[in-house]
């Protein structure tokens, strides 16, 4: 669990370096780690986000979570901006951004394009029926896909603005680059900048990131090739 210090020094740098948004999570969807309880996940977020709303008032914050009740904790007793729903979703966790009326993200563990389209015009609808409607689309690099299943969906990425809603890609320093490569973590940027160039190209308005800086630059030259088109 990362110390208060650890907490303050990466809240400053992700806002120094120009991130729009601190994402906080208490509970780690990565390959292997620990199972957390809803009390624990709660403790951990109360402890990280007292700091970040101490120190960054006025941050834009989303936490990952998959449990409607530490969804409800963090929005009324923080003020968290947005839900960032790490599974793909339930009629509870659904009922519960409906109350709370704070953007949702939802993330997708199909396999392939076709089968995300399918799921994914379904729960809209579902959320739409609540009065959610403000609702981002994350495609879910890394979650219930194959080495090659990942590449097929960044290849086809694009077909998701048929939604006509707005898509996050996080394909930082994943599974799906240092496989690839067979490197580790942390010798990934590189390809994490070229893949998150990639998905701007094909319609992406939010990167979920590790490294603020780089994906800023990467940002900014996508931005400027496309203003003089």
């Amino acid at each position: 669990m990362q110390t208060e210090q650890d907490i303050v020094a990466r809240v400053h740098q992700i806002m120094d370096e120009g991130g729009s948004m601190i994402d906080v999570g208490g509970y780690s969807t990565r390959p292997g780690a620990s199972e957390v309880s809803e009390a624990e996940e709660m403790e951990r977020l109360r402890f990280g986000l007292g700091i970040i709303r101490r120190e960054c008032p006025s941050a834009v914050v989303s936490v990952d979570t998959f449990r409607p009740d530490v969804a409800r904790m963090a929005v009324e007793e923080y003020g968290v901006d947005m839900i960032n729903d790490v599974s793909e979703g339930n009629a509870e966790m659904y009922r519960m951004v409906s109350r709370l009326r704070v953007p949702y993200i939802l993330l997708s563990q199909q396999p392939t394009l076709r089968d995300m389209l399918l799921s994914f015009a379904k729960q809209v609808q579902q959320l739409r029926d609540l009065g959610v409607t403000d609702i981002i689309l994350d495609p879910g690099f890394g979650f219930g896909k194959t080495l090659e299943q990942n590449y097929e969906v960044m290849n086809g990425l694009e077909k998701l603005l048929v939604m006509e809603l707005p898509l996050l890609v996080g394909v930082s320093r994943k599974s799906m680059i240092y496989k690839l490569f067979g490197c580790t973590p942390d010798e990934s940027l590189n390809a994490t900048t070229a893949l998150n160039t990639i998905a701007l190209t094909k319609g992406a308005s939010i990167l979920r990131v590790h490294d603020v800086k780089e994906a800023i630059e990467c940002v900014s030259i996508f931005q400027n090739i496309n203003c003089k088109l």
